[in-house]
């Protein structure tokens, strides 16, 4: 029987290999400003590591809406929304998600995590086959892992063999092919016209999720689907209320029996509380902005453009067929990438500095964000941060 000082040798152990390979996370306090800024440790920064893409987490509109439905109802939901937890703010929020999604229904989950986990661990099951994309987010690789179907996974730029492995398939059981459509890490696009058309052609279920791209693609806002007029040929819809959205939660839009037959099998939202009224009241807020002020999406698209044609002037930019707000730049070993981290926070930036397991061996990375907060002159400022430490510590690719 292993002892509790014995556990926590082992433990001690593996902490101190995360240090000697440069892997280690440490907590920091964090204080989120308006306008794209930060405090952080009791630095003010400019922060491009928010996935606030809209800047509408610190919009004053949410923030009364929040309020009010605070001294309505509370703060906590008080229990799993199929209990008692499904307040008129949770039924109006998915109303107006319906609305938004050009869909019969929709439905709430606590996070993003918690949608993508629950809903492919239940559509899937022994007999089934789950094709997942290798950089998809973790809690759809989990939710795969999760539900007992035989699991493959694909390269959205090797469709081919993909196409090769459906050829393959036999059998009754359900063929599901699973993608973010937007990579978070990569900021690249998944080829959802082409995955639809394998899906159609090889009787297959097609599960996208949008967490990055709602509120930021789309004419209207509702993400890559709608931008590559896919919305129809997309089996399920999975979104996140967290980033564009600038509030909490995560949900699924679609049609009645599909969101029926969520609200009766996954077990995520069936057993979590539900979400706090006050944040739900936000997102309401939220996608009302979204849709009236389209000169959000127009000034965050127009400063990501700047700062990526200004990355590939300096060879930089870790791939061109990537667009949008997530920005990586490739310096592959852990040390390099938070030495220069540190140096740009040094001079006043906030940079993700992404390392393994988050991203393959070899691929450390900054992961620049971009917002409609930023100003032209704060990213100016940041390319003449990261030359500076660039010439120093040296760049990868």
């Amino acid at each position: 029987m292993t002892s509790s000082s014995e556990f926590l040798g082992w433990i001690e152990d593996d902490l101190q290999k995360l240090r000697n390979e440069g892997l280690f996370r440490v907590r920091r306090t964090f204080q989120p400003l308006p306008e794209g800024r930060c405090v952080l440790e009791g630095q003010e920064l400019v922060n491009l590591s928010s996935n606030d893409y809209l800047n509408l987490a610190h919009d004053p509109r949410l923030i009364s809406a929040a309020a009010a439905s605070l001294e309505e109802m509370g703060v906590g939901a008080r229990a799993s929304a199929l209990v008692s937890g499904r307040t008129v703010w949770h039924a109006r929020l998915e109303q107006r998600l319906a609305e938004f999604e050009r869909t019969e229904a929709a439905i709430l989950f606590p996070s993003g995590y918690a949608a993508n986990l629950g809903v492919m661990s239940a559509i899937a099951g022994e007999g089934d086959t789950i094709y997942c994309d290798r950089l998809n987010h973790a809690s759809l690789v989990d939710g795969c892992r999760l539900a007992g179907a035989k699991f493959r996974v694909y390269r959205h730029d090797q469709l081919e063999k993909l196409k090769r492995e459906l050829e393959k398939q036999t059998g009754t059981g359900r063929t599901i092919i699973v993608t973010d459509s937007i990579f978070s890490m990569d900021g690249t696009w998944a080829p959802l016209v082409e995955l639809c058309e394998l899906a159609d052609q090889y009787h297959a279920c097609l599960v996208i999720d949008e967490a990055h791209a709602t509120g930021v693609w789309g004419t209207t806002g509702r993400g890559l689907a709608e931008q590559l007029n896919v919305e129809a040929r997309v089996t399920i819809r999975i979104g996140t209320l967290s980033k564009g959205v600038g509030a909490m939660g995560g949900f699924v839009a679609g049609s009645v029996s599909l969101v029926d037959w969520l609200w009766n099998r996954v077990r995520t939202q069936i057993y979590s509380t539900a979400l706090p009224p006050a944040i739900c009241a936000a997102a309401c807020e939220s996608l009302q902005i979204i849709e009236a002020e389209p000169e959000r999406r127009q000034q965050l698209h127009a400063q990501a453009e700047f700062l990526r044609q200004e990355l590939a002037n300096r060879s930089l930019l870790a791939n061109d067929t990537s667009s949008g707000p997530i920005i990586p730049v490739i310096l592959e070993e852990p040390e390099r990438t938070m030495a220069i981290a540190a140096d740009l926070q040094a001079a006043g930036f906030l940079v993700g500095a992404i390392r393994p397991p988050t991203v393959p061996q070899g691929t450390s990375r900054l992961r620049i964000s971009v917002t409609s907060a930023h100003q032209r002159a704060d990213l100016e400022r940041f390319l003449k941060a990261l030359d500076h430490s660039l010439a120093r510590y040296g760049k990868s690719r």
